[in-house]
Formats: structure tokens, C-alpha cells, sequence
């Protein structure tokens, strides 16, 4: 089709899209569907395929046109969409329909005139990206890491042993326990009872927080309590609520932890023959990987001063796409729904709601920011490239290479190589154009999971 088009730019990133069909494609359409229809719809009174237009006209006159403007609009939006005359700013995200302004009406007289309007990928100009000082926390391995890290260790090799039958219940202690809580009324909590419940005394990895509850019970020995709940306690009927709970004592059990010596490492792993090969070896993955944490600090305290002047008006609908990647990917994490999440996160009220979309827009500032910057520098990722970066993935893994590059087959894999290997290229190029300066000193677990 003869289609023109003209391109209209609206607030927060939206767009307007005017097409004009020709009123002989118009026509052209409508004709080629009146002979789809006639060739196919059985009328009492005619043959199959022997239907007049003049009759078929007369008794769906409403429907025919109705379904013709569909088609029409349908096959001219694809042209346009698909077509090569579109930039990337002005096609639309895919997180969103495109959405008619006002219903057209047919008249095989007249061109045929309408407009669309739909979210596109904001257009981004970095004003300043070099010359910049930017202030990032940073840390340290210290001895208390390695320590944490060998007291894992211990954790993960140690005995579990039952206690003696007049044991008390001490923290560090495994328990098994049933429980049962209570309603106002005295009536049993149908689904706030369990049987079987283990859980290491002290960790407060239990559902309600009963670690202090259990200290000093026996094996079988039943307890009833009342027990007040914090105002902020995650389970929303129970917050700020007091409730009688029965708990019975079914299993007490003891850790036996290992000696921390040479035998210890050597089972942990034959290549380490002392204590000290094992320490070696957790600080230097410690410091690896507080080699890339800092990285991610520096870049993202860089990308904060970058954005101060880099204004981006971001769409709504990319805002709702990003926060429902997030709750898709805390929901893997926690193996549960993305829809038992949001309940969960809607009745955390307006404020952590705020928080979850101010938290998605600051990421999708700096990504913009950074997919821009990439663009602008036009690099240039040849095999040799994919083949090293490929060479350097199996070396860290301690993988076949073969393997690896079978991984890595597909285009879509190879895609991601060589933008992954554009990004690291644009970030050592930051590094280089502006200053970083140390700031505050962080303990090293802080600095880790802290996700600022």
C-alpha cells in the first residue's frame, strides 16, 4: 500500500503515529475481502462461492465494514512497524499495545485516516561523561572473613548426633518440633500448625521466631505460651497480635563440629594438603570476588554522576517492565509466585512500593546511559575476541574449553559475549577518562551485600 505516515513526539517518551491510507488501496482492500467472503460464505438461497456482492453488501453492511478497517489498519501498522523507514526510537517496546486515538470510520470515498499511540525507547544524550570525580566505599579481606568462612566449612562437615533423653535444649542445638498457634478465641489455627518443623536453635530460621521459646525444653516435653508479635512481623495477621502457641519438643540433636586442622582441609579437598592451603585458598576467592564487587561500586558511583546530567524520561510502561523482572526474579529466588509477591509487596502499603519503582528507574537511567555510551563508541568485537573472552570463561570455571564453546554455539550466546565484552570495554574507558577516589571503609560483608 501507498501508505504516508507522519510522526508526532508526546510527553514521557510517547508517540503519535498518523497514517493515510489511499483511498484506492482502501478500496482495493475492501474488494479483495468481499471476494474472500463471497468465495467462502454459504447464504440460504445461493450456492457456495455464488453469493452477490450487492447481497452480501446489503444484509452485513455494518460487519463488512467494520472487519475491513481492521484489516486495513492491521496490515498498515505492520507495514510501517516492520518496515526499514522507523528508527529505534520511534518503533514501539514491546512491554506495551499500541492504542487507537479515535475509531475511523470506512468510506470507500476517502482516504482513510487514523492514529496510534504507543511507548518508545527514550532518546538519550550524555552531556558529560569524562572528567568526573566520584567518591566509591570499598573494603578489605580480614582475618574475621576468612574465620566466617572456615566456620561454614565446619558447619557443612559437622556430625549430627542425638542428645541425651534429659538433655536441655541449648542454642546451637538442632530441634525438631510440632506447633500450633491459637486464635482470640482458643480455636486452633488450621493453617498456622505443623509437624516436624527443624531448625538450628539460635539461627531464627523458623517461621515465628521461636529459637528462645525452645531453650531449656526436653525431648517430648510439651509447652504452651503466649507470645507477642513485633508490630513489623512479615505475617500481617499476626503483627502487633497476641497468641497462645503449643509447641512439643520431638527431636533434640548436637553438632559435632570438626577440628579445625589439616585433616579438615583435606576433606574439603585432596588438593589441599594443610590448613593453611584451605585459608589460601578461601582468601583468594575472597579477594576475587571483592575484585568485582568493586568494580560494580566504581561503576556505579560513576553512573550516578553521569546521570545528574543526563536527564531521561523514561515510559511507563518500560517502569512496569522492569519492576516485573524484578519480582519474577525475587520470586524465583524465594520459589514462590510473582503474583504471591506483589500481594505480599501491596501490603507492604505505598512506601516499599515507591521504593520498588525508584529502585527500577535509577537502574534503567544508568542502563540507558550505558547502552548509549556503547552505541556512541562503535566497538569492534572480531572471533578472536569471542574466542579469548570464551578461553577465560573456562579458565575461571575450571571447565573443559570445548564444552565451554559448545555453550556458547548459538547467536544469541555470541550476542551476549560481544555485548558483555563492549560493556567491559566501556566501563575500563570510564575508569580511565574520570577519578575515582576512595571513600568510606566498609566491613567486608556490608560491602558485599549491600545493594546500593
Amino acid at each position: 500500500m501507498a501508505i504516508t505516515k507522519e510522526i508526532t513526539r508526546l510527553e514521557k517518551s510517547n508517540l503519535r503515529l498518523s497514517i493515510t491510507v489511499p483511498r484506492d488501496d482502501v478500496r482495493a482492500k475492501y474488494q479483495e475481502m468481499l471476494k474472500e467472503y463471497t468465495k467462502n460464505l454459504q447464504i440460504p438461497g445461493f450456492r457456495k462461492g455464488k453469493v452477490p456482492q450487492e447481497v452480501l453488501e446489503r444484509k452485513y453492511k455494518d460487519a463488512l465494514k467494520s472487519d475491513a478497517i481492521s484489516r486495513i489498519i492491521e496490515s498498515s501498522i505492520k507495514e510501517v512497524f516492520e518496515g526499514e523507514s522507523l528508527s529505534r526510537f520511534e518503533k514501539p517496546l514491546p512491554y506495551a499495545t499500541p492504542e487507537m486515538q479515535e475509531e475511523p470510520k470506512l468510506d470507500l470515498e476517502s482516504d482513510l485516516q487514523f492514529s496510534v499511540v504507543y511507548d518508545v525507547f527514550p532518546e538519550v544524550k550524555v552531556n558529560k561523561w569524562k572528567g568526573l570525580t566520584a567518591e566509591y566505599p570499598y573494603a578489605e579481606v580480614e582475618k574475621g572473613d576468612i574465620d566466617r568462612e572456615l566456620d561454614e566449612i565446619r558447619e557443612r562437615n559437622s556430625i549430627v548426633m542425638d542428645r541425651d533423653d534429659g538433655a536441655l535444649a541449648q542454642k546451637g542445638d538442632v530441634a525438631t518440633i510440632d506447633y500450633r498457634l491459637y486464635d482470640e478465641n482458643g480455636e486452633i489455627l488450621q493453617d498456622m500448625q505443623r509437624k516436624d518443623s527443624v531448625f538450628t536453635i539460635g539461627s531464627n530460621n523458623n517461621y515465628y521466631q521461636l529459637d528462645d521459646d525452645v531453650i531449656g525444653m526436653k525431648k517430648d516435653e510439651t509447652k504452651e505460651f503466649e507470645k507477642k508479635f513485633a508490630d513489623d512481623f512479615f505475617e500481617q495477621t499476626l503483627a502487633g497480635k497476641t497468641r497462645k502457641i503449643q509447641i512439643t519438643l520431638t527431636s533434640l540433636k548436637e553438632k559435632k563440629l570438626p577440628d579445625l586442622d589439616d585433616d579438615l582441609a583435606q576433606d574439603v579437598d585432596e588438593k589441599f594438603k594443610t590448613l593453611d592451603d584451605l585459608k589460601n585458598s578461601i582468601k583468594d576467592k575472597l579477594e576475587k570476588n571483592l575484585e568485582r564487587r568493586l568494580r560494580d561500586k566504581k561503576t556505579s558511583e560513576l553512573l550516578k554522576k553521569i546521570m545528574e546530567n543526563t536527564p531521561v524520561v523514561l515510559p511507563e510502561s518500560l517502569i512496569n517492565a522492569e519492576i516485573e523482572s524484578r519480582w519474577r526474579r525475587i520470586a524465583r529466588y524465594y520459589n514462590t509466585s510473582p503474583e504471591t509477591l506483589m500481594q505480599l509487596m501491596a501490603a507492604e502499603g505505598e512506601e516499599r512500593q515507591k521504593e520498588w519503582r525508584e529502585t527500577a528507574e535509577k537502574a534503567l537511567h544508568s542502563r540507558m546511559i550505558v547502552e548509549t555510551l556503547i552505541e556512541e563508541q562503535k566497538f569492534d568485537v572480531t572471533d578472536a575476541d569471542i574466542e579469548k573472552e570464551i578461553e577465560t570463561i573456562a579458565a575461571e570455571h575450571n571447565a573443559d574449553i570445548e564444552e565451554v564453546k559448545k555453550s556458547y554455539q548459538s547467536e544469541e550466546a555470541k550476542i551476549y559475549l560481544q555485548e558483555d565484552i563492549k560493556e567491559r570495554r566501556l566501563i575500563d574507558m570510564m575508569f580511565a577518562e574520570n577519578t575515582l577516589k576512595k571513600g568510606k571503609k566498609e566491613n567486608y560483608l556490608d560491602f558485599m551485600t549491600d545493594n546500593g
